[in-house]
């Protein structure tokens, strides 16, 4: 008697997951907070919760402006997005947590005008990065 080989289909879910968001199975079973087995069952064609799908798409280099509470002087999250744990600028600027507390500090203490203080501060993480890589 001969094996058929049946040919798994893939489901939608599957290839949102996969090709869209660009995630593995662990990947998403970290990010939405559960397990492997469960997202399996989503690559099966189980439905994928909303908010597990949205954050998802926001890994996936998605716009945050559906986050959007626009008020007066604020012009909301238009333009900004979120890949790989780096939050992008409307400029295509990728900014890691260090570097947003760095310019958050340099607000803080007054530092955004003294643009010699700034280059000292700038001259110094450079020598520090360089080395750590010695």
């Amino acid at each position: 008697m001969n094996k058929i080989n049946k040919k798994r289909r893939i489901t939608d879910n599957e290839i949102f997951r996969f090709y869209t968001c660009n995630l593995t199975v662990e990947m998403t079973a970290k990010l939405c907070f559960k397990t492997p087995k469960t997202v399996l069952q989503w690559d099966k064609g189980k439905t994928i919760p909303p908010i597990c799908r949205r954050l998802m798409k926001m890994y996936a280099c998605r716009d945050l402006s559906p986050l959007d509470d626009s008020w007066d002087g604020w012009d909301g999250w238009d333009g900004w997005k979120i890949s790989k744990g780096k939050l992008i600028t409307p400029d295509g600027w990728p900014l890691t947590p260090n570097r947003i507390i760095m310019g958050n500090a340099l607000i803080e203490i007054g530092a955004s005008e003294e643009l010699r203080f700034q280059r000292e501060v700038l001259r110094m993480a450079r020598k520090l990065k360089n080395f750590n890589k010695n």
